[in-house]
């Protein structure tokens, strides 16, 4: 059978990095045969986090900001590119790259303000420049159809998740710990619809306080937060805003879950040593994790992890705690590696607008109805 290859491309909420995989589809089961990541400076970094809220000459900064966000997938696909050479695979021989971008804004709900009254979604990239640096088709701009079609536009995961973990005759629940957690619901039943949506923060939140007290990037296993004390009272006021009462579908972001609002929210909190800060963040993603399991996803036989957010050990220890009739595992132990999860499923998106097949659910994102995502950028 022929090769059907696809590049996937991913840099989310966490915003440490952008993650490829070079995917096969032709057999029955996917395979993974290149992966790779390119890590952001500190500089960009910052710099990105600064273009998720108003600033000054942002439209000239996202531009240049879009140009480099290319630049570092190309180095990616390059590397992939390098790896799979020895597989004797080409740029020729990749049907198309799926890349995502880096989200700065994400407002999909529809506002009086537009003629259409449609929200939008805003991915910062250049897919142009990548074609013209890879020499590869790109398909871009994924999310912006379903939110015209009065989707959210996110998660758009929860398809693919279907494609690779769904079981026969078992209700399973995937939950990805990226920057933000969103978790999607797979029937038993092939013909009932698919549940998906954001929980609420994943990883940002954790990532941004361990970064300002610790100087790393992320709490390595949660160890920091474990040798930290619970907060109840933080905890109750982190938890009652107002998105978690919402009901599916359901997205956010970093417009809604940033830096700020966590400051306003630790008023009052000044004198907390920090490790007890963020054992209460972990607890705070584990929880409103759990509630959305218990709610949503109660007949399930087991949770399956992946994201950064599956390297916490911590952060599992405490879902499997909250959710003690569920099998708590990572993606790794079904064949996929947490870090690739994202990446591959942007490389199945790609095939299928590649194949001029719908890649959203309506029952995840409550658009008007399928549709075929994305924009295609020829080599």
């Amino acid at each position: 059978m022929a090769p059907d290859l696809f590049i996937g491309l991913m840099s989310g909420t966490s915003l440490d990095g952008a993650d490829g995989v070079l995917v096969d589809f032709s057999g029955q089961d996917l395979q993974v045969l290149a992966t790779a990541s390119k890590a952001f400076a500190p500089a960009f970094r910052a710099e990105l986090l600064a273009l998720n809220t108003p600033s000054d000459n942002e439209l000239h900064r996202a531009a240049l900001a879009g140009n480099a966000i290319a630049a570092s997938y190309a180095e990616v696909v390059a590397e992939l590119l390098r790896q799979s050479a020895k597989q004797g695979i080409s740029a020729k021989d990749i049907s198309a790259i799926g890349a995502h971008g880096q989200t700065v804004r994400h407002q999909p709900q529809r506002s009086a303000d537009t003629p259409a009254g449609a929200g939008y979604t805003l991915q910062l990239n250049n897919p142009a420049l990548l074609a013209e640096l890879t020499n590869i088709d790109v398909v871009a701009d994924l999310r912006s159809r379903d939110v015209a079609a009065g989707g959210q536009g996110a998660p758009l995961v929860p398809a693919f998740h279907r494609s690779v973990f769904g079981q026969v005759n078992a209700t399973v629940a995937v939950l990805n710990l990226g920057g933000i957690a969103n978790l999607s619901v797979l029937p038993a039943n092939p013909l009932a619809p698919v549940l998906g949506f954001d929980c609420g923060p994943g990883n940002a939140l954790m990532d941004a306080w361990c970064l300002r007290h610790t100087g790393q990037a992320f709490d390595a296993s949660g160890a920091w937060a474990a040798s930290g004390q619970l907060l109840p009272q933080l905890l109750r006021h982190l938890r009652d805003d107002p998105y978690f009462s919402l009901a599916p579908p359901k997205s956010t972001g970093r417009d809604l879950f940033s830096l700020r609002w966590l400051e306003e929210k630790l008023q009052g909190f000044a004198k907390a040593p920090p490790q007890d800060i963020q054992n209460t963040l972990t607890e705070f993603t584990a929880s409103s994790c759990i509630d959305c399991v218990r709610s949503y996803a109660k007949d399930s036989i087991e949770l399956i992890v992946c994201g950064g957010g599956a390297f916490n050990q911590h952060l599992l220890q405490r879902l499997q705690a909250g959710l003690p009739n569920l099998k708590v595992t990572t993606s790794d132990q079904h064949g996929l590696a947490p870090l690739e999860v994202e990446a591959a499923a942007f490389a199945w998106l790609a095939r299928q607008t590649m194949h001029r097949q719908p890649g959203n659910l309506p029952s995840v994102t409550g658009a008007a109805g399928p549709r075929i995502l994305g924009a295609i950028y020829p080599a």
